[in-house]
């Protein structure tokens, strides 16, 4: 049995009707007949895959779906759903070694032209150089990675789906679930983050904007988080150095919110790493990790990639800047990091300089998932 959640709303029942191919049975619940067909068990008798689409929204369908699995041998069970199946999963009645959670993320580089790499840890990443992961690059950067505004390329279709989306989210999402008083004050939360894309969170910041408690303003970022809507990267602890132990940076899963040029650069790279320790996690069962380093005395790298809690891979995300990092290369020889690269916007860099490997964002991207 296998669960399909995570911020990527639409796409997943493409994604479920060709893993299903012929032998599937796809069912809604919000078509009224597919309704009825889930409630009175009506299965093709030829089916090997059954396909749940938004079923978390029956009331009782976790006890519905275990039954099915646990009674009927001949079925493969695929369940998908918004960004709410991860809070409806869990809960007392457990599905525990029933299933497989998989987390669906926005679209990327290496997934548009189907170029992706699958290689054990501590590999060097494999990278693809084409003119289409360039303009596949320049238009996931602008559109964000969600279906209806990247297939549409249309910027009043973007601005109509940011607000729609925000608007979904908050009185919709949210409100259904968490018992929030001051929904507007939640909103203008959701309009300032971007800005903070990048840097350190401070939530006391944000308290003081807002002027709400600090539980207050802690509980909405961790509510915000449960929906998809931003992500946390923590700091990389190590003995080696003298790390930071609770700052954490944050992203947002659209990143085509972020107006900053060079926020908005660091996010798409974070989100590809994300896909990417995600990947290697629900997929391949590597328990990898993405962190990024700043150590007491304000050397920091953006990211690196963690596994099995050994550094394998670090990144820095420069605008235009081919020079190597001070910063990188002191991480790199202080906890010995297998490969570091230092990405720049400009096209068509790939250089090797002081065991950094200097290149072009999308190449590096290529590489990945």
């Amino acid at each position: 049995m296998v669960f399909i959640g995570g911020p990527r709303q639409v796409g997943k029942t493409t994604l479920a009707k060709y893993i299903g191919r012929e032998n599937s049975m796809y069912l809604n619940w919000d078509n009224p007949i597919h309704r009825m067909k889930i409630i009175k068990l009506q299965f093709l008798s030829d089916s090997g895959i059954l396909i749940f689409d938004e079923i978390h929204k029956y009331k009782k369908w976790k006890n519905y779906v275990k039954g099915i699995y646990d009674t009927y041998d001949k079925y493969k069970i695929l369940v998908t759903g918004s960004a709410r199946l991860n809070l409806y999963r869990k809960g007392e009645d457990s599905l525990q070694g029933r299933y497989h959670y998989y987390r669906l993320h926005p679209f990327s580089v290496a997934e548009l032209p189907n170029t992706k790499r699958y290689f054990k840890p501590f590999s060097e990443i494999e990278f693809v150089d084409d003119s289409k992961i360039y303009k596949n690059f320049d238009e996931l950067l602008v559109f964000g990675g969600f279906p209806e505004p990247f297939f549409d390329k249309d910027k009043q279709i973007l601005r109509r789906w940011h607000n729609e989306r925000v608007d979904r989210l908050i009185k919709e999402d949210i409100r259904d679930i968490e018992m929030i008083r001051d929904l507007s004050a939640l909103q203008i939360l959701v309009e300032i983050l971007p800005d903070k894309v990048g840097s350190l969170l401070s939530l006391n910041n944000l308290r003081q904007d807002l002027e709400v408690a600090h539980k207050t303003i802690s509980l909405w970022m961790d509510i915000l988080e449960k929906f998809y809507f931003h992500y946390r990267i923590y700091p990389f602890r190590s003995s080696l150095i003298k790390s930071l132990r609770k700052e954490p940076k944050m992203f947002l899963w659209d990143w085509s919110r972020v107006e900053n040029p060079g926020a908005k650069l660091e996010n798409v790279v974070a989100s590809h790493l994300l896909k990417f320790v995600h990947y290697y996690y629900d997929f391949l069962g590597y328990k990898t990790e993405l962190h990024y380093l700043r150590d007491i005395n304000g050397n920091e790298v953006d990211f690196i990639v963690i596994s099995n809690k050994k550094p394998w891979f670090a990144v820095e995300v420069k605008t235009s800047d081919t020079k190597p990092s001070k910063n990188l290369k002191y991480f790199t020889r202080k906890l010995k990091i297998p490969y570091s690269y230092q990405l720049v916007y400009n096209k068509n860099i790939d250089i090797m300089q002081d065991n950094i490997r200097v290149m072009s964002v999308p190449k590096f991207l290529s590489g990945l998932v």
